[in-house]
């Protein structure tokens, strides 16, 4: 369930998230209340990795317990691949000048979002691809994708989460070569990143091209334009289409090529 903040504000607008990597400004108007949506996946034993990782998330106890001053201490250690889960590809995961993961503008992480269904669509045919005619539609009801815009692409899919069969269509270790899953296609994501301008590309599946996909067109265009993709996000069905604040703010790992991420909606009410 998504959870609930309530403040003194009731729309929020990005005026400028600009500058440099450590600073931002986000104006405010003055106004009622606004939701948390939570987009992100906890990370466990059961968390999705692609097929042909060698490891997978580990969670280790370092020390839990009773101390001998007589008060509670708990630390973790935590290992895991920066592609799994909720996370986010840095654009030089598929192009070798992209920018790596600590690179990355707040302005692109930080910005408002829309949602494009084809849940739909996608129940249908598992291997549904986003296509231009999909975006135009969109558009038609909702207006033109603003420049600096996230796009989300809402296929359903998370309702598989754990279950990496149902999920990612083969569960084979080591071998990623029978995946069927939807995502976006390469005409539409181009439209999306050239004509429209937009920051990030988002899905709720386990990756910006389709499960079949064996040489990642949209992977590698996007890396080409420094724009990131948001893999394996969870609860977009909890969003609006329009009127998202998005924030995607992967694990800062200098010269990575992605990284975890907490991905959170802030949604006016």
């Amino acid at each position: 369930m998504p959870s609930v903040f309530c403040s003194s504000t009731r729309r929020l607008l990005i005026a400028a998230v600009l500058y440099s990597h450590a600073m931002a400004t986000i104006a405010l108007e003055p106004g009622a209340s606004y939701r948390l949506v939570d987009l992100t996946h906890p990370y466990n034993e059961e968390t999705v990795f692609w097929p042909t990782s060698p490891t997978r998330f580990e969670l280790k106890t370092l020390a839990e317990g009773e101390t001998e001053g007589g008060w509670y201490y708990s630390s973790y250690s935590v290992c895991t691949p920066e592609h799994g889960g909720t996370h986010l590809d840095a654009p030089v995961h598929f192009h070798k000048d992209g920018k790596a993961t600590d690179e990355l503008p707040l302005r692109n992480l930080v910005a408002p979002a829309v949602v494009i269904d084809v849940s739909k669509q996608a129940a249908k045919d598992r291997d549904y691809r986003l296509t231009v005619a999909d975006v135009e539609d969109f558009e038609s009801r909702h207006g033109r994708i603003e420049a600096g815009t996230i796009a989300l692409l809402r296929t359903g899919w998370s309702r598989h989460w754990p279950d990496a069969k149902k999920y990612l269509g083969d569960d084979t270790p080591g071998d990623a070569s029978r995946l069927s899953f939807p995502s976006f296609g390469l005409d539409a994501a181009t439209l999306l990143v050239e004509q429209r301008g937009v920051v990030l590309l988002g899905v709720d599946t386990a990756s910006i091209d389709y499960g079949r996909s064996q040489d990642f067109p949209v992977h590698r265009m996007a890396g080409a334009h420094d724009v990131a993709g948001l893999e394996n996000l969870t609860s977009l069905d909890a969003l609006p289409t329009t009127g998202i604040l998005l924030l995607a703010l992967p694990m800062k790992i200098e010269g990575g090529s992605g990284g975890p991420a907490r991905v959170v909606a802030l949604l006016p009410e």
